[in-house]
């Protein structure tokens, strides 16, 4: 495994579920990580928790500009950038026909507009530097679809296809582009809008950690190796 001590991330919806896990993982495997996401009240308490190591930026990831102070701030504070991880999303579960306009909109432009902005924002500091990592978190839902969340299941698959395509582009330059795809992870995704604390299927989801730990082993792999697409289900979770 590669070692991550002083690898310099930022990392996208920063303060629940994978990527607050995420944030906690790499700091404790001595990483320097700018931390995205819109609750700037958790945001500050996050930052709090882990120290020096991390540097909290409000922000949207619906909107370009947001994504470049995101990675000026990170690069400032902690020198090149050696990663992203565009891991902000929404989801809610419903039919076409059964979520608003708004709802579906808010979800397609968070999952994969919130995707290509960090990334946009991203890739001259890691060209400058050389290469570096680029690690999506997607969803199982991004390669088979799913009856009850179509458009969130479409937003993934742009995530998925987009990997594709910037793996093509970019690795000749050092730069690898991984996707994550787990399944059920028992955070606070579409929390009222399908899932409710008390529902029995989120004791057979993944633990967020287990997810952050999976984008730890993405980011330690020799830099000549390229991880395409890791898939990971809980064992109980049902098909």
């Amino acid at each position: 495994m590669r070692d991550l001590s002083g690898l310099v991330v930022a990392v996208t919806g920063a303060t629940s579920g994978i990527g607050r896990e995420t944030a906690r993982a790499l700091v404790e495997s001595g990483a320097k990580v700018g931390l995205g996401a819109r609750r700037a009240e958790r945001l500050a308490a996050l930052e709090e928790e882990l120290g020096d190591a991390v540097v909290g930026v409000p922000m949207d990831v619906r909107v370009p500009d947001d994504s470049k102070r995101l990675i000026e701030t990170t690069v400032e504070r902690f020198g090149p950038l050696g990663a992203v991880v565009p891991n902000a999303g929404i989801g809610a579960y419903g039919g076409i026909m059964d979520l608003t306009d708004d709802q579906l909109t808010e979800m397609m432009d968070t999952n994969f507009a919130g995707t290509v902005w960090p990334i946009r924002a991203a890739v001259p500091h890691l060209r400058a530097g050389g290469g570096g990592d680029i690690v999506i978190v997607a969803s199982v839902a991004g390669l088979r679809g799913n009856g009850d969340e179509a458009v969130y299941a479409g937003s993934k698959f742009a995530q998925v296809g987009l990997a594709g395509g910037l793996d093509r582009e970019l690795h000749g330059e050092g730069i690898r582009t991984t996707v994550i795809a787990p399944g059920g992870v028992s955070t606070e995704f579409a929390m009222g809008h399908g899932r409710t604390p008390d529902m029995p299927g989120l004791a057979d989801m993944l633990d967020p950690a287990d997810v952050a730990a999976a984008i730890i082993f993405a980011l330690g792999q020799p830099s000549h190796m390229r991880s395409l697409v890791w898939s990971m289900r809980h064992m109980r979770e049902a098909d």
